[in-house]
């Protein structure tokens, strides 16, 4: 599973380091290609509501490897795409991807390990989320430069089909379990902590989102670096999700909700930090180092919040969650785009600001988060 994240955080987010030529080789700006790229998040967030009541009766293991599946067929469409019609296609496909995956995820991760063992064991399912941070970026834009941007999607195409049959041979049977909590989501939206939690997801998305979709633009008019240079920064940025993660997972049993609080925070002041110092790579460098282990941080951290706060739905409450995730990463990637075409890349970096800062004011201290 962790192998699959890794896949699929890479399929989705490695088209930002591929930004530029992807969008000169459909012909379209920046800001379009970026909005198109975040498309997946309108259907991500379609899969992850609806995926609990069309997948009701199914073996959870079939469910998981027609999803690897799919993000086969997501790949194959990506590479061949010629306009962007085919291109949000393939995109959509992506989006339902992730949103049923994830939705899955931490009810998934509940039923192969013992309840003391869940931290830890989603601190490992992140660790491919760290990996793909750390490799995805770099490699994309490098390998962009040798074979094309369609030839870095070829490229993933035999890791997943990989991922597919080792999931079939690993993946023990995990019938379907109904009950009533899982299948109502206006149950859960009757709960105090997570009317709270939903808002505070999206703003804590969005923020990160709307900055980190034009990290390139950003490095490349801002920094000025060279593409050897552009994939060293991103290598950085990756690398400390590992320290993220890891620190993390460490801290969630005694420190989750100032985490969730806390997170946002330093994230916006790192954004604000590289958007001050930018200019200068070394100190990009170190901005990024602090920016991706604070974001790598945030979605293990409401993993953790919805086994311990919703144990009684976790699949439903990870659809509420994921579809809150990907809705957010889209409107976060539209705003960024926006702004980014009508203002200024600086403008798109305090957009990003503001709402991480209206995210970590909603968390506060966590009170609210907590179940009644």
């Amino acid at each position: 599973m962790s192998f699959c994240v890794a896949m699929l955080i890479a399929a989705e987010f490695m088209p930002v380091s591929l930004l530029t030529p992807l969008a000169a080789d459909l012909g379209a700006s920046e800001g379009m290609a970026g909005q198109a790229i975040a498309i997946s998040g309108f259907f991500a967030v379609l899969a992850s509501l609806l995926i609990t009541r069309v997948c009701r009766g199914m073996d959870r293991r079939h469910v998981l490897l027609g999803l690897t599946g799919l993000m086969l067929l997501s790949l194959a469409c990506m590479a061949l795409a010629h306009n962007f019609g085919v291109l949000m296609l393939a995109r959509a496909l992506l989006g339902v991807v992730v949103g049923g995956f994830w939705s899955l995820a931490t009810a998934t991760v509940s039923r192969l390990v013992p309840a003391a063992a869940v931290p830890s064991a989603l601190g490992a399912l992140y660790t491919g989320n760290a990996v793909a941070t750390t490799l995805a970026a770099p490699l994309g834009s490098y390998l962009g430069g040798l074979v094309g941007w369609r030839g870095v999607f070829w490229l993933m195409v035999p890791l997943v089909a990989l991922n597919l049959w080792w999931q079939w041979r690993s993946l023990p049977p995990m019938p379907a379990r109904q009950t009533a909590a899982n299948l109502r989501l206006r149950s859960l939206w009757a709960r105090s902590h997570v009317r709270v939690a939903m808002p505070a997801v999206m703003l804590t998305f969005a923020g990160a989102f709307t900055s980190f979709t034009y990290f390139r633009p950003f490095l490349e008019s801002q920094t000025h670096v060279s593409l050897p240079q552009l994939s060293l920064l991103l290598f950085v940025l990756g690398v400390a999700g590992f320290a993220g993660t890891h620190l993390a997972s460490r801290l969630l049993t005694s420190h989750l909700y100032r985490l969730l609080g806390g997170l946002p925070l330093l994230l916006a002041l790192a954004t604000l930090a590289l958007l001050l110092t930018g200019s200068v790579p070394v100190w990009a460098a170190l901005c990024l180092l602090i920016w991706g282990g604070l974001n790598a941080a945030i979605p293990v951290s409401w993993s953790a919040w919805l086994a311990h706060s919703l144990p009684d739905a976790q699949e439903a409450g990870g659809g509420l969650l994921v579809a809150a995730i990907q809705l957010a990463i889209l409107l976060g990637g539209a705003l960024g785009g926006a702004l980014l075409d009508h203002l200024s890349i600086h403008a798109t970096f305090l957009g990003g600001m503001v709402l991480l800062l209206l995210g970590a004011s909603l968390v506060g201290r966590g009170q609210r988060l907590m179940p009644v």
